[in-house]
C-alpha cells in the first residue's frame, strides 16, 4: 500500500525559477499597479532613484493599506486559489503577482503599508532564502521602516513596494551606459502603462475611480488604441457573446489612414513597431488591457486588416476559459468567441482595405487625366503611366514618329520596373516617411513655365485645364500653381 511522503520544493531553487517566468520591467510594474487599483488607490507614484550607486525602485499608492496580518498574507506565495470566487473588481488571479513580478527585477523586496495610521513592513531577501534554502520572511520593526526610502510619503493609509538590488534592471552596466539603459526601460514603461491602464487613467473604467500614475514625477497620459476621438475612426456594430452567465463584448473599429492620425497617435504606433503588428484583438479583463495585436491564428496579419482593431471585454469570472497566465499578458479566446471574432474580421477587412487604399483612389479620381492608371483584370493588378495624359500627349505630338515611339518604350519600361515590393515594404512600416520630394521654389517656377510651353507653346492656354494638368503631376502645390496662372495667363 502506498504511503504519503511530504516533499516540499527547495525554496532556493523555486525562488530562482520564479525569477524567469518572463516579466519585463513594464509588465512587472503593471502587476503592482493592479494591486494598487484593487486597493482603491487613485494616485500611484513610481520612483526610480538612480542617485546612488545601486538604483532602487519604489511604487507608492494611496489605497486602503494593509494591517500586519493582511500584509503577511499578501507576502505569501499563492495568496488566493485561481478557482476561488473573487471580487468582480479584483485584477489578480493566482496570488503570485507581487512576488513573481518583484523577484523578476530585484533580489530584495520590501513592502510597507499604512492602515488607519499604523505602519507595518515585511521583506523577502533572495540571498537569505538561497543561504537557508527556506522561506524566511523578515518582519520589520519601526526603526527598520523609518530607515527605508520615501516612507515619509505614506499618509494614514497606503502602500509602498520597494525594490532594491535591481540586478536585472541595469544589466551589469555602469556609468553613462547604465543610465541610458534605465532611461530606455523607463520610456518603455511609460508607453506600456499609458496603454494598459488607459481606461483607468481616462476615468472610463466602470466601477473604478479615475487614477493618476506618474513615473519620476512625469504624469502618464492615457493612450486610446482605437483613436476614438479622431473623427475618421469608424466604429462598427458591437457584438455580444453569452457563455453561461458571462457576457463577452466585441467592439470592432477601423482606424483612420495614417495621414489623418495625430502626431502622438502615429508616433505611439510606430514606437511599438508598425501598423501591421498593432492590428488585431485588444482583450480587456475588468477594464485592464491584457493582450493586444493578435488575431489568434484566425487570419494572418497583412495589409487587408492593417487598420482593423477589435476591442474584447470579459469579466474575471471567466478567467479559466481564457487561460490567463501569471503575468496577465497571454489569453486565448474560448471557441465561441473565436468563431464570432472570425466573422467580425471578415466584416471589417473590407472597411480596412477601403480606408488604406482610399487616398490612392482619390489620387486617381481627382482629375480626368491621371499620370498613373490602375488596371485589374484576370492577369492581376498592374499600374501603368497614362500615355493619354495631356503632358505626354503634347510631347509626343512634337516629336518625330521614331522619337515618339522611343518615348513610349521608355514610359512602358518605367511602369514595368516600378519597385512594388520595395514601396510596399517601406510604406507598410514607415508610411509617413514615404513621400515624393517637393522641389524648391525656383525650380518649381521653371518647371511650370516649361509645362506651359509644352502644352500651349506661344498660345494663351486654358487656365482651368492647366491647373488640373499641373496638379495631376503631383510636382506642384496648388497655391503655387494658382499664383503662377494669375501672373502668366494674361
Amino acid at each position: 500500500m502506498a504511503r504519503d511522503h511530504i516533499l516540499p520544493p527547495s525554496a532556493a531553487c523555486l525562488s530562482a525559477s520564479m525569477r524567469d517566468i518572463g516579466y519585463s520591467l513594464e509588465t512587472a510594474v503593471a502587476d503592482l499597479i493592479d494591486n494598487s487599483i484593487f486597493a482603491g488607490a487613485d494616485t500611484i507614484d513610481i520612483v526610480c532613484d538612480m542617485s546612488d550607486e545601486h538604483p532602487q525602485m519604489i511604487t507608492l499608492d494611496n489605497g486602503r493599506g494593509m494591517s500586519k496580518d493582511e500584509l503577511l498574507n499578501a507576502m505569501r506565495h499563492g495568496t488566493v486559489s485561481p478557482g476561488q470566487h473573487r471580487s468582480a473588481q479584483d485584477l489578480g488571479r493566482f496570488g503570485l503577482g507581487l512576488k513573481t513580478a518583484s523577484f523578476s527585477q530585484c533580489r530584495l523586496l520590501t513592502v510597507v503599508s499604512a492602515k488607519n495610521g499604523v505602519l507595518c513592513g515585511a521583506e523577502w531577501n533572495l540571498d537569505r532564502i538561497d543561504a537557508s534554502d527556506d522561506w524566511i520572511l523578515s518582519i520589520l520593526d519601526d526603526a527598520d521602516i523609518q530607515a527605508l526610502p520615501y516612507i515619509n510619503r505614506l499618509d494614514c493609509h497606503g502602500t509602498a513596494v520597494i525594490w532594491r538590488e535591481l540586478d536585472r534592471l541595469v544589466e551589469e552596466e555602469t556609468g553613462n551606459r547604465r543610465d541610458e539603459i534605465i532611461n530606455e526601460k523607463l520610456d518603455a514603461l511609460h508607453k506600456h502603462l499609458s496603454l494598459v491602464f488607459h481606461r483607468f487613467l481616462a476615468g472610463e473604467a466602470s466601477g473604478y475611480s479615475k487614477i493618476a500614475i506618474s513615473v519620476n514625477g512625469h504624469t502618464i497620459e492615457a493612450f486610446d488604441p482605437f483613436c476614438r476621438k479622431n473623427r475618421a475612426t469608424q466604429v462598427l456594430q458591437e457584438e455580444i457573446v453569452r457563455i453561461n452567465e458571462a457576457e463577452i463584448r466585441l467592439q470592432p473599429y477601423v482606424l483612420p489612414h495614417h495621414s489623418r492620425l495625430k502626431t502622438d497617435e502615429y508616433d505611439f504606433y510606430l514606437g511599438r513597431s508598425d501598423f501591421i503588428s498593432n492590428q488585431g484583438a485588444y482583450i480587456y479583463r475588468n477594464n485592464r488591457l491584457m493582450v493586444w495585436g493578435d488575431w489568434f491564428r484566425l487570419v494572418p496579419k497583412g495589409e487587408a486588416t492593417k487598420l482593423a482593431r477589435v476591442q474584447i471585454d470579459f469579466p474575471n469570472s471567466f478567467d479559466e476559459a481564457w487561460t490567463i497566465d501569471i503575468k496577465k499578458s497571454r489569453a486565448c479566446p474560448p471557441p465561441a468567441v473565436r468563431e464570432r471574432l472570425r466573422q467580425i474580421i471578415g466584416r471589417i477587412t473590407e472597411r480596412s482595405v477601403t480606408v488604406h487604399r482610399g487616398r490612392g483612389q482619390k489620387l486617381f479620381q481627382e482629375n480626368d487625366a491621371p499620370v498613373w492608371e490602375r488596371y485589374a483584370d484576370r492577369s492581376g493588378i498592374r499600374f501603368s503611366i497614362n500615355v493619354q495624359h495631356p503632358l505626354i500627349a503634347s510631347l509626343c505630338a512634337r516629336l518625330l514618329p521614331d522619337d515618339a515611339e522611343s518615348l513610349r518604350v521608355l514610359i512602358d519600361s518605367i511602369a514595368a520596373s516600378l519597385p512594388v515590393e520595395m514601396i510596399y515594404s517601406d510604406y507598410s512600416t514607415h508610411p509617413r516617411e514615404v513621400s515624393q520630394a517637393v522641389t524648391g521654389s525656383d525650380q518649381t517656377l521653371d518647371r511650370l513655365r516649361n509645362l506651359k510651353q509644352v502644352l500651349y507653346g506661344s498660345g494663351v492656354g486654358d487656365r482651368d485645364a492647366f491647373l488640373q494638368i499641373a496638379l495631376s503631376t503631383h510636382l506642384f502645390e496648388e497655391e503655387i500653381v494658382k499664383t503662377f496662372i494669375n501672373e502668366s495667363f494674361i
